[in-house]
């Protein structure tokens, strides 16, 4: 375990808090609902309870680690008292997307519309993360020479180790949870959303598709994903809009046509409704291009 409970480390040109770790030994951080605008890391590593995100529960246990991206809504809620390890980063310090080659982390450990928000850790892999939370932290405490660059090759590892975990329980939890058939129209459900979310926006749209009932397509999905077919196409587009508004210099007006919404104002509110904050603050205040006007 750590010998300190706070780590940070400053943005010296902004003076913005770019990385934080530290333990948590109750559930006061995260007993309300959580928008915040970096990624959060959490390790449980005692006590149980259930995790409200986006709106869905998830029950767990200790040795579980959660991950969330910028303005996810969660919260966790004490079972049996809870303790921990955080880490935060903010996208000046690391982002996903643009690093999306090296770690693979964006779409399956953070952005997963698909799967659960968390993966759960045996004694060996337990043993692995938190052998690199104490390099970083050593790192943090340490007033070393490019310090930071040595953090985010311990973060990347550090996201790679929880990417294949994460897939490896994919896996497991697809060939459990789902027979053949299931199986089978849930892979090219999201396969559909992946090739039409731009121009189909309808979940009748995707039961066209599939050849499926939309009844039948609606309790496959809510079985499967813990929420409606609406929210996946929802949640898949509002992404997309995220990695165009950090990325691109592009006006609001043109992503929200590029992804089938000819009124930029309903698009806005659509994304507002779902983030939790209009597309042009997102993009002042996460977005890479900052400042960008939205017309």
């Amino acid at each position: 375990m750590l010998s300190q409970s706070v780590y940070t480390l400053v943005n010296e040109q902004n003076g913005n808090l770019a990385f934080k770790l530290f333990e948590f030994d109750n559930n006061s951080y995260f007993d309300h609902i959580q928008r915040n605008n970096y990624f959060t890391l959490i390790l449980i590593t005692s006590g149980e309870g259930v995790a409200t995100v986006d709106l869905c529960d998830y029950s767990f246990k200790e040795n579980t680690l959660f991950a969330f991206y910028p303005y996810q809504p969660f919260m966790l809620q004490a079972a049996k008292p809870i303790m921990g390890i955080s880490i935060q980063f903010h996208h000046d310090f690391f982002c996903i997307y643009r690093h999306h080659k090296e770690i693979a982390a964006n779409g399956i450990l953070f952005n997963n519309i698909y799967q659960q928000p968390f993966i759960v850790l045996n004694e060996f892999s337990k043993s692995s993360i938190l052998n690199l939370i104490n390099g970083i932290a050593n790192e943090l405490k340490n007033d070393a020479f490019r310090k930071d660059e040595v953090l985010i090759s311990y973060l990347k590892i550090l996201l790679v180790t929880a990417t294949r975990i994460k897939l490896e329980q994919q896996t497991v939890q697809n060939s459990e949870t789902a027979n053949i058939k299931q199986q089978f129209i849930i892979q090219n459900l999201k396969n559909a959303i992946e090739d039409n979310f731009r121009t189909k926006h309808s979940a009748s749209d995707y039961a066209d598709l599939l050849n499926q009932t939309p009844a039948s397509l609606a309790r496959i999905t809510k079985s499967h994903f813990n929420k409606t077919l609406s929210d996946l196409i929802t949640e898949r587009i509002i992404i997309e809009a995220k990695r165009e508004l950090y990325l691109t210099d592009k006006t609001i007006k043109e992503i929200a046509y590029e992804l089938g919404y000819e009124d930029e104002y309903y698009f806005s509110r659509l994304f507002k409704n779902k983030a939790d904050i209009s597309p042009q603050i997102y993009r002042n205040t996460i977005g890479f291009n900052r400042g960008a006007e939205s017309n």
